[in-house]
């Protein structure tokens, strides 16, 4: 895979790859050559979790399952708002 030309952090193919392998970011889909836009956002919080705030990775993990639950409530919270507009 090729991600050189989406890198604008400080972080290294190598990382990316690794992210990949232990599922904190999602393999680019077949026929495509980098991350989605969302892959992408999460490896660079991903970086700053590691280097700018010192999470572990053991934390990792959590913090990404945490912020993904987050973003379920929200959009489940959306749903229900919605259809109670009718």
């Amino acid at each position: 895979m090729d991600f050189k030309d989406q890198l604008d952090a400080p972080f290294e193919v190598e990382a990316i790859q690794a992210w990949i392998e232990v599922g904190w970011l999602a393999a680019p889909a077949s026929g495509e050559n980098g991350l989605s836009e969302i892959d992408l956002a999460r490896a660079h919080l991903i970086h700053d979790l590691q280097h700018r705030l010192g999470v572990n990775d053991e934390g990792v993990p959590i913090i990404l399952d945490l912020i993904d639950q987050m973003h379920g409530l929200r959009r489940a919270m959306r749903e229900l708002m919605e259809k109670q507009r009718g």
